[in-house]
């Protein structure tokens, strides 16, 4: 079976709208923590507020936009399932990448080189996650990917995360960090859906019936605690004494 036999919206084109739309909202809360960490006087509220948009860009824009837009993914005749433990890692991944990513432009001095290492990191954290979750899908047979849309998938990740952190930190706007969020968000649907475009599937009627758990169960408590987890950002970034969607001041790391 190949790839011209799946479905990437077997669920409606609904999964790539709210996939897309968590993205950006994730996205748009990251950045704002990124932006105001640079502002921050003191080394702690600085590494608070990168690792708080560390878990902003890779939990919720990154990994939970994954598994939304996978609940259109099917393979007609087979039962799907996903490892859990894979799953829980791709997430501490993508955190962990972005993060990574985030703090050479929050917690040192800012500078275009490391502006375009921070992007790569960040975009190799987008393709990392999702080809670690893909990973965790567990059914009768066997993925394999076309190289060359692969390549593509990581290329327009780093491009766009770029692009984003650019608009973020050198054009210090409300405006532009709202247009950093949208371009953040086309990043990773964008190579989601590239990557996905690079699947092949070949089932085997051999193989063991799929052990794991379903995307949905994957889902649906993680879009909730998500959606705490958003509430707990922005009462934070709009309570703490500064508009973290506002202009920060230069940084003195």
């Amino acid at each position: 079976m190949n790839h011209e036999s799946m479905q990437h919206f077997s669920s409606g084109p609904w999964t790539l709208v709210l996939a897309y739309g968590v993205s950006v909202i994730g996205s748009l809360i990251g950045l704002s923590c990124m932006a105001r960490a640079r502002s921050e006087p003191t080394r702690r509220a600085k590494v608070l507020w990168t690792a708080l948009g560390a878990l902003a860009i890779g939990g919720i824009a990154i990994w939970l936009m994954h598994f939304i837009a996978m609940l259109g993914f099917d393979v007609p005749g087979a039962t799907i399932k996903y490892s859990a433990p894979l799953t829980a890692l791709s997430a501490l991944v993508a955190v962990g990448v972005v993060g990574a990513g985030l703090s050479l432009v929050t917690l040192v001095r800012f500078t275009r080189m490391r502006l375009l290492v921070a992007g790569t990191l960040a975009g190799v954290g987008v393709a990392g996650m999702h080809y670690l979750g893909m990973s965790a899908i567990r059914f009768k047979g066997e993925i394999s990917y076309d190289p060359t849309l692969v390549a593509a998938s990581v290329l327009i990740a780093i491009a766009a995360a770029t692009a984003a952190f650019w608009f973020t930190l050198v054009v210090k706007t409300p405006t532009a960090r709202v247009v950093a969020g949208l371009v953040m968000g086309v990043a990773v649907t964008g190579m989601h859906y590239t990557g996905m475009a690079a699947v092949h599937v070949t089932s085997d009627a051999t193989f063991p019936a799929p052990q794991g758990t379903a995307v949905f169960d994957l889902v649906f408590p993680i879009f909730v605690i998500s959606g705490l987890v958003v509430g707990a950002l922005l009462w934070m970034l709009f309570t703490s004494g500064n508009d973290g969607l506002g202009e920060p001041a230069e940084s003195a790391g």
